[in-house]
């Protein structure tokens, strides 16, 4: 199964495209964010991501948004906690001098069966799924103003389910609401509220498996697919381009599934 990346700047909308937009990315180092985050860098936009462990991950992408045009920062935080929120928005503040765009990628996931599901793990997915969103979002109102675009990352979980994962569906269908709910709200303030679900996304993760492991899960999870594979990262950092960028100016409070029609 050959991974879908358009990872160049060319592949950009034209129309799409966010030069001197301030982006904030949370959780930026992997898989989608990490794809958002480069995205909306060569789109024209100036981008700060956080990431909770320094490794090579963080490393890299800070040697790349170091090749690319533009202010880029990464900034070492756990948006789950309101000091480190306060301390991140504090460099956005400091650092791009406002916000355009924000984007709640964090998320965290393991999987349990439900009679097995302890109130310790509840908590802990709901709070890295649905409480950073809000955390990051209220921090972020007065650095952001009319035309200014706020994007959840949700998960087509929400739709059809998931054995193990009572937790996470409910988190990520919280999440939902949220956005529906802010997009009326912010909406008078010219500020627009969406959420990309994507379905199965080849990540890092799928590299990090034994090869026959990883090639068995890429087959099986390309036959959900009615177009018959994994959706690739960029794929899903497009769309966030495109809400991002005023050619969105008229959309606010959509759940928008990036899932190959599952």
């Amino acid at each position: 199964m050959t991974r879908a990346t358009y990872d160049t700047a060319e592949d950009r909308p034209a129309d799409a495209v966010l030069d001197g937009r301030r982006v904030l990315v949370t959780g930026g180092t992997r898989g989608v964010g990490r794809a958002v985050v480069l995205t909306m860098a060569r789109a024209g936009a100036h981008v700060l991501t956080c990431y909770r462990q320094p490794g090579p991950a963080v490393d890299s992408l800070r040697a790349e948004l170091g090749a690319t045009s533009g202010d880029h920062r990464l900034v070492r935080a756990d948006v789950r906690h309101d000091e480190d929120v306060r301390d991140l928005i504090d460099e956005c503040r400091a650092r791009l001098g406002g916000l355009d765009v924000v984007v709640n990628n964090v998320g965290a996931f393991a999987p349990k069966p439900y009679p097995e599901l302890s109130r310790a793990e509840w908590d802990a997915t709901v709070d890295g799924n649905l409480t950073s969103a809000h955390l990051v979002t209220q921090a972020a109102l007065p650095l952001l103003s009319a035309g200014s675009s706020v994007i959840n990352v949700g998960s087509t979980v929400t739709s059809i389910g998931m054995s193990g994962g009572a937790h996470y569906t409910a988190a990520k269908a919280a999440l939902v609401g949220f956005t529906r709910s802010l997009a009326r709200e912010l909406g008078p303030a010219g500020i627009r509220v969406n959420v990309i679900s994507p379905g199965r996304i080849d990540t890092e993760a799928m590299d990090d498996l034994p090869p026959e492991v990883a090639a068995r899960q890429r087959a099986l999870f390309a036959s959900f697919s009615a177009l018959g594979r994994l959706g690739g990262t960029a794929e899903v950092a497009r769309v966030a381009l495109f809400l991002a960028s005023p050619a969105a100016g008229y959309v606010t409070g959509q759940n928008i599934h990036v899932d190959g029609c599952v």
